[in-house]
């Protein structure tokens, strides 16, 4: 998700995304919650609260390699 690594994670964002997430996957296969399948596992994705982690921290180690500038030093402050 594109500029997913600066948005404020809260677990209200990541509950939202998840059902989101879920929803759209469940549209794709053409199945309802009564039909009670392993939709995640069908198709081979990742939880999206992890995609966004790995993005997070991918973001900081770049900020972290990066020169002196004005986001390596908040996130010294951090």
């Amino acid at each position: 998700m594109y500029g997913a690594e600066c948005w404020p994670a809260t677990k209200e964002v990541e509950t939202r995304l998840s059902v989101t997430e879920m929803k759209m996957l469940a549209w794709t296969a053409g199945v309802t919650r009564m039909d009670c399948t392993r939709i995640r596992q069908k198709f081979g994705v990742a939880p999206i609260s992890d995609k966004l982690r790995e993005a997070r921290s991918r973001w900081y180690g770049h900020v972290l390699r990066g020169k002196e500038g004005a986001v390596r030093n908040i996130a010294a402050l951090v």
